[in-house]
């Protein structure tokens, strides 16, 4: 259960920071928004290392991995949040949510698929009829604008 509540947290944090992120890149910039938002991360990270430095095992020196593909989760994560910056303000909060958690799902889905040959036939048509779901709620938003206009 208490994973269960990290998680619904997580979700929390991640909507509370693109409204927040985007806010800042509608200032400043997209770009400079980013820039600030892990640079920021990184102080952030700093100081989380330093008071849990006790508690951190690290697995040897970073720097002698050689599955460099291992770093490019730093790569997504500005591209994340680039793509995040520039779309937030253009659509509701509640859509821009669906459509992130579809992409995850799906992409969840292709994750197992290729590292654990697994493919559930259950969360595919689970995604689809979130993704149904969100295609009607759309049409009928839409025809409810088109009709006050």
């Amino acid at each position: 259960m208490f994973y269960v509540i990290i998680s619904i947290i997580s979700g929390v944090t991640i909507v509370l920071a693109r409204i927040i992120n985007s806010n800042l890149g509608k200032k400043i910039g997209n770009m400079q928004g980013t820039f600030i938002n892990y640079i920021t991360g990184v102080v952030t990270s700093g100081i989380f290392l330093i008071i849990f430095r006790n508690q951190i095992n690290f697995p040897g020196n970073p720097l002698q991995i050689t599955q460099l593909w291992i770093f490019f989760g730093g790569f997504v994560g500005v591209l994340c949040m680039v793509i995040a910056n520039y779309i937030t303000p253009r659509m509701s909060s509640l859509y821009l949510t669906l459509l992130v958690f579809i992409g995850q799902l799906f992409t969840g889905l292709l994750v197992d698929y290729f590292t654990m040959h697994e493919l559930s036939v259950g969360k595919f048509i689970g995604g689809l009829l979130v993704f149904a779901g969100f295609a009607y709620n759309s049409i009928v938003d839409k025809k409810k604008k088109e009709a006050t206009e």
